[in-house]
């Protein structure tokens, strides 16, 4: 990300939830998705032409958001938003009784607020805006100093951003979640080119392009083994993921199929 500008990825990412709203079957209804925008005349023609990243998009956010209603009926009453972009969540949160945090570099919560005003969505009072270099600064405290409250069960969505960190950035990350009583993270990450089947590829190699001319460039894709055991090594047992196989037979009432995808969305409790 080019400092002190907000991200275009995550403008991206809204502009393919927008489109998604008008996708048959519809897997992650998001009534915001279009207002947080604007002029929906002004998306460009890409926001309906990648339906295999749009349909992950959809996916990640469900899994997510479902996730998160289990871990409330459980007790949990503290949502942390991780990377926020212009996700929605907060501004039509279902579960009363919930605080929220909004985590994100400054310039793009500052661009997103701008947004939210433009777009006369009102900011809940349970929600608290919280300004982190994931890179750099350290989450526990700047969470602390906005008064989470880490000796509470927390629910943390992280998508969309793993794929831009570096390993230690994303071990640091998770360490944060794990030490939190039964702490709970969705997040989303890219295999290695290796693992992704020729189709997926494809799709790859125009995705880097793109977040590379905009100055967000992915970091070296991560297998499934290092992956958890990443998750493993912070502090996490229970550890349930869904690629392309899955997400057709969950989602799409679809076989299975042979090709799994590049891009997986992973839930992982922590063991305190």
């Amino acid at each position: 990300m080019r400092e002190g500008e907000p991200s275009r990825t995550a403008l991206g990412a809204a502009m393919l939830r927008a489109a998604h709203q008008d996708d048959e079957p519809l897997i992650f209804a998001d009534p915001l998705a279009h207002r947080i925008l604007g002029d929906p005349d002004q998306m460009p023609d890409r926001a309906w032409a990648q339906p295999r990243l749009r349909l992950f998009i959809a996916v990640r956010h469900r899994f997510g958001e479902d996730s998160l209603a289990a871990a409330v009926a459980r007790g949990t009453r503290q949502v942390v938003v991780l990377g926020a972009g212009l996700d929605t969540f907060a501004y039509r949160n279902p579960h009363p009784g919930t605080r929220v945090f909004e985590v994100d570099c400054p310039a793009t919560g500052a661009w997103k607020r701008e947004r939210l005003a433009e777009a006369g969505i009102e900011v809940p009072d349970d929600l608290t805006y919280v300004g982190v270099d994931f890179e750099t600064d350290s989450l526990a405290a700047r969470l602390e100093a906005a008064g989470f409250d880490a000796s509470r069960p927390a629910f943390f969505l992280w998508l969309g951003v793993v794929p831009y960190l570096s390993d230690a950035a994303v071990r640091a990350t998770l360490a944060v979640i794990a030490a939190v009583p039964q702490g709970e993270v969705v997040l989303d990450y890219i295999r290695s080119v290796e693992a992704a089947p020729t189709l997926a590829r494809s799709d790859r190699v125009t995705l880097e392009a793109h977040v590379a001319d905009v100055g967000e460039p992915l970091q070296a894709g991560r297998d499934t083994a290092a992956m958890h055991a990443m998750l493993r090594g912070a502090g996490f047992e229970e550890i349930e993921e869904l690629g392309r196989r899955e997400i057709r037979v969950r989602y799409l009432r679809l076989p299975p199929g042979e090709a799994d995808g590049d891009a997986h969305v992973v839930r992982a409790l922590s063991r305190r």
